[in-house]
């Protein structure tokens, strides 16, 4: 008796698993399998688009940067200091006549170091200017702003 019943659950369970193959879908997780497959995929899809995207706003980042050192250059109107260079000349250019950065040639000196003072405090928003102007002291502000005040003076020497 326990031998039928054993031979009727094994045909059963034989039977069920026939007809589930023939229905397809059976293996790799059956209808729920290909739509984590598709989620998968999508999710897949959506990364690399997000890091081909990231990719390419690195890559324009670095061509304006790229732009910007080649506008900078190394040879201006007149000669100015290597802490104006390194600092201010990729934005405003090699003598003060902006690039990306406002016009500073024409400016006097007390203007320009109100201006520095404020960025470095921060009551006038600019993180790269902030950036900057941390690890300067007042002394050091005082000295490019008087610089850049003489700008104007320099270029008129020149013509």
């Amino acid at each position: 008796m326990k031998n039928i019943i054993v031979g009727i659950l094994t045909a059963g369970i034989i039977a069920l698993m026939v007809m589930t193959a023939m229905r397809g879908h059976a293996w790799q997780g059956g209808e729920a399998g290909h739509i984590i497959e598709n989620i998968g995929n999508k999710t897949n899809a959506s990364a690399n688009n997000e890091q081909a995207k990231a990719e390419d706003d690195r890559k324009i980042e670095q061509d304006k940067l790229k732009a910007l050192r080649d506008k900078a250059g190394n040879v201006g109107k007149f000669k100015v200091s290597d802490d104006f260079k390194q600092k201010c000349a990729s934005c405003h250019g090699m003598n003060g006549e902006g690039i990306i950065g406002p016009k500073l040639i024409g400016q006097s000196s007390d203007v320009i170091y109100k201006k520095l003072m404020d960025y470095k405090s921060g009551r006038k928003e600019n993180l790269v200017m902030k950036g900057l102007l941390l690890s300067l002291d007042k002394d050091k502000l005082k000295e490019l702003s008087i610089e850049i005040g003489e700008f104007e003076q320099r270029a008129k020497a020149l013509k």
